[in-house]
């Protein structure tokens, strides 16, 4: 015994609880791998019990349980132990979004106080070891908000045609939820040929039939993915829609942002992999989708893909007819005589948004006037809505092949970085038709040729457009190549 008297042993720190062991090991965590990282696939993560050396956590989804033991059960673990020192294996389980049952430590369990309980959650008072603490766990992930549904766009006021048949037909089969085979079923169109009215008619007889549908625009996604980063619920949003039986996307592209893009994309992958369902539309075809990430467009390309064409004369009749049927249920006594009908079906050409206008407003002029509706009358109530008649949809693509055929060139040529003067000109002048020609702004434009800049693009387009005005030779190539891309 030592002359200062016996040694004192500090007595051994009490054990930490299970949350605080979590909170402790999560910060670790955060710190290396960031916080984005950690957000997205450690936020939904807890730390359930530790018995004989073992950490049990729980996730929402086998996902994420697969991706965590795939990507970080290392780190994880590492993370755990510098904690705790008694633990020296993890084990990762999913737990059911619709709530489960899940055992928390026994208090008499080793490691652990006589009392534990999930931060923020009452002390439960000691029980026998015959009958462990649980606890419910909640659903994580409410389903995300989604577009709002008008109900007048159904099947039973589709007015079909030759242009959009076949996608009312696949459309009709895919709502009635047999064939996952479809998925992705992929509509596209010009503006205002009805792909809106064809996806929300599919989300209504599915919503009919008690299936888990959600309609969501491209922008109405971008919103809550952002607004689910910045309130850290990232995870549920991703997995309510990973849960759900039907995804109908619409306006698809205006999806933009690398992140959001790469989300989607795994939300896409989850579903069409699960078996579920998914209706894309937009207002060009998949390989058109510029600003839209390249695996995502591959995968779209690989589902189903199907045009709604232009309206014929005949199906602008019928959709008036409809329209002016409709009509009349409100105002029982409106009186449009059929050559009325017939000359708007010949000068509105463009979409049915504007054969839709011209009845509305005939109703509106008849209401006013009060006067038989005339042909002359009807000509001056539409006429800010008779447009000439649109030129064909001329694509970047047709543009390159057109111009390298008629200069006697290769579209590869156009496309690379050759600077000789047979190749500098017949570029230049395919991208002032891309820009002439097309929708597509001068970021997209020179992405299309070979991945150059936008001040390139509007560099050779003032230039050509300049010589376009004073070279009688030049104009007269121009405007044949146009008018051969419009034929």
């Amino acid at each position: 015994m030592s002359a200062k008297g016996p040694l004192r042993v500090p007595p051994k720190a009490p054990p930490l609880a299970v949350n605080e062991i979590w909170r402790r090991a999560a910060e670790r965590l955060r710190a290396t791998l960031s916080d984005n990282v950690f957000n997205s696939w450690f936020g939904s993560l807890q730390l359930e019990e530790v018995v004989g050396g073992r950490a049990r956590l729980s996730v929402s989804t086998r996902f994420l349980k697969s991706w965590i033991e795939g990507h970080y059960q290392d780190k994880l673990k590492a993370a755990l132990a510098a904690e705790c020192e008694d633990i020296n294996a993890i084990e990762i389980f999913a737990r059911s979004m619709q709530g489960s049952v899940v055992r928390l430590a026994s208090p008499r369990d080793e490691n652990l106080p006589a009392q534990v309980a999930p931060a923020g959650e009452p002390v439960a008072s000691e029980p026998s070891r015959a009958a462990p603490v649980r606890r419910r766990i909640e659903p994580t992930a409410a389903a995300p908000v989604g577009s709002p549904l008008d109900r007048r766009l159904n099947f039973s006021t589709f007015v079909a045609g030759r242009a959009n048949q076949l996608a009312l037909t696949l459309a009709r089969k895919l709502s009635d939820g047999a064939d996952a085979t479809m998925s992705p079923l992929y509509f596209h169109a010009a503006v205002g040929l009805g792909k809106t009215h064809l996806v929300q008619a599919i989300a209504h007889v599915a919503l009919a039939r008690s299936r888990s549908v959600v309609y969501l625009t491209a922008e109405t996604f971008m919103y809550g993915f952002v607004n689910a980063l910045r309130s850290q619920s990232a995870i549920a949003f991703k997995e309510s829609l990973r849960s759900i039986d039907l995804l109908i996307f619409d306006d698809a592209q205006f999806l933009q942002g690398r992140v959001i893009q790469t989300e989607f994309g795994h939300v896409l992958n989850s579903l069409i992999d699960a078996g579920k369902q998914v209706v894309i539309a937009a207002d060009r075809p998949p390989s058109e989708l510029e600003s839209v990430d390249e695996r995502v467009r591959s995968r779209l390309a690989g589902g189903i893909c199907v045009e709604m064409l232009g309206f014929d004369e005949s199906l602008r009749l019928k959709i008036l007819e409809a329209r002016l049927a409709s009509a009349k249920l409100a105002h029982p006594t409106l009186d449009v005589p059929r050559e009325v009908l017939l000359f708007i079906s010949n000068a509105i050409v463009s979409n049915g948004r504007d054969l839709e206008g011209a009845i509305n407003r005939l109703v509106a002029h008849a209401q006013l006037a009060n006067t038989p509706m005339t042909l002359a009358a009807a000509e001056v109530a539409v006429r800010d809505l008779i447009r000439s008649r649109e030129p064909k949809r001329v694509k970047i693509e047709d543009i390159q092949k057109r111009v390298a055929s008629h200069y006697n060139v290769s579209r590869a040529d156009l496309l690379s970085s050759r600077r000789t003067a047979a190749v500098v000109m017949p570029r230049q002048i395919a991208m002032f038709l891309a820009k002439s020609l097309t929708l597509r702004s001068l970021p997209e434009i020179g992405r299309r040729f070979g991945g150059r800049d936008h001040t390139t693009v509007l560099h050779a387009v003032r230039k050509i457009d300049n010589l376009y005005k004073t070279d009688a030779q030049l104009h007269d190539e121009i405007e044949l190549l146009k008018n051969m891309l419009q034929e």
